[in-house]
């Protein structure tokens, strides 16, 4: 019942992504926005304000703040603290690299607020291969910082052939911290489409993840991973794609998004310099289409339909993949490409850059 009525979306998101802004000092070689250059038009500090305000009035429950690298961003805290006054959680994902003493203590002494660490690999060798020189030493001072505070954060990793097997070591590192591991699906999104086969799981892969989520269900998924629930018991969380349906995501120059992993003209639903972010959630002709969307006969005849709604829109649109086809990674499908060969990547970060402006640190009240 509760999948019928989220399909058919809600009167406000239940979790909102604001790619806050794509200025980035780091360049990894997933990134599912391409990250680097920050836009020359993003929104202005009363404009997010002004659409902080109308969240809070559609209650949305929280926002999930990204990029590029949120704390590049001068206003970026003062713009938490406004939202967070305003009844929204704020959860954002950081590279690390700017979290400094003093931002250490505004993120340990600000309620309502969650900071996920995005770390990729549990040695410097295998993760700054993806995220770049140094970045490795960077995340974990800044995990050193919270910690010391007792700051519960959370390690989230993208999930690829090449750190796959370091598993465990990922769930001790959280568990030597305090924190919670959250592991997520590679999209081939942004520059994630250049290394898309090099990286993506492989078959034998993705069944043992299945068993291993299984085994721990204290891991977070991001509800990424619900593709692999056709195999048998559901895994925790949602098991449909809700582009569109209970989330959406609003990019640095306010253009209104189906969904994080396709920021692209076709998956576009309005801007909120031209409509309000309400009329665009509730009344949008491309969000009213991903409501009403079936999938095709393949997916609604097979036994595991209920379980995984024939996967991820992103996946399949990147991948030229019909939206009301089969997931191209769907458990039940033909092996298609990876190996369990590790192959060379296409493309390679570049050493971690110090940024020219970061975030202010409001003073303690």
């Amino acid at each position: 019942m509760w999948t019928e009525v989220l399909r058919r979306g809600l009167d406000a998101p239940i979790c909102l992504t604001w790619e806050i802004t794509y200025a980035c000092n780091f360049n990894c070689v997933h990134c599912l926005s391409s990250s680097g250059k920050r836009a020359p038009d993003e929104l202005t500090t009363e404009e997010a304000k002004r659409l902080i305000d109308e969240w809070a009035a559609l209650r949305v429950f929280y926002i999930n703040v990204g990029g590029g690298e949120p704390l590049i961003r001068p206003d970026f805290l003062e713009l938490m603290e406004y939202a967070i006054a305003r009844g929204i959680g704020v959860k954002f994902s950081t590279n690390g690299s700017l979290i400094d003493e003093a931002v250490a203590d505004w993120i340990a002494r600000t309620p309502y607020l969650d900071v996920q660490i995005s770390l990729d690999g549990v040695t410097a060798e295998v993760n700054d291969a993806i995220r770049g020189a140094g970045s490795y030493a960077l995340a974990r001072r800044a995990m050193d910082l919270l910690a010391a505070r007792g700051f519960p954060f959370k390690i989230n990793v993208v999930l690829t052939r090449r750190n796959f097997e370091q598993l465990d070591a990922f769930y001790a590192l959280a568990k030597s911290y305090g924190a919670q591991l959250r592991v997520t699906r590679l999209r081939p999104s942004g520059r994630g489409r250049e290394v898309w086969n090099e990286l993506r799981l492989t078959r034998a892969q993705s069944h043992q993840l299945y068993g291993w989520l299984l085994a721990h269900p204290d891991v977070l998924t991001g509800d990424s991973f619900f593709h692999l629930s056709a195999l048998g018991q559901p895994l925790e969380g949602l098991n449909l794609c809700g582009a569109g349906r209970i989330v959406c995501c609003v990019d640095p120059r306010g253009d209104v998004y189906a969904c994080p992993f396709v920021l692209t003209e076709e998956f576009k639903a309005g801007n909120v310099r031209e409509q309000s972010f309400t009329e665009i959630w509730r009344h949008s002709p491309l969000f009213q289409r991903l409501r009403e969307w079936e999938a095709g006969t393949t997916c609604q005849q097979c036994s595991a339909y209920s379980r995984c709604q024939s996967g991820c829109f992103a996946v399949k649109y990147f991948t030229g993949t019909p939206l009301d086809a089969p997931d191209p990674e769907c458990v039940f499908a033909p092996e298609n490409g990876p190996t369990d060969v590790v192959l060379p990547l296409r493309l390679h970060p570049r050493p971690v850059r110090s940024p020219r402006r970061a975030a202010a640190v409001p003073a303690a009240s």
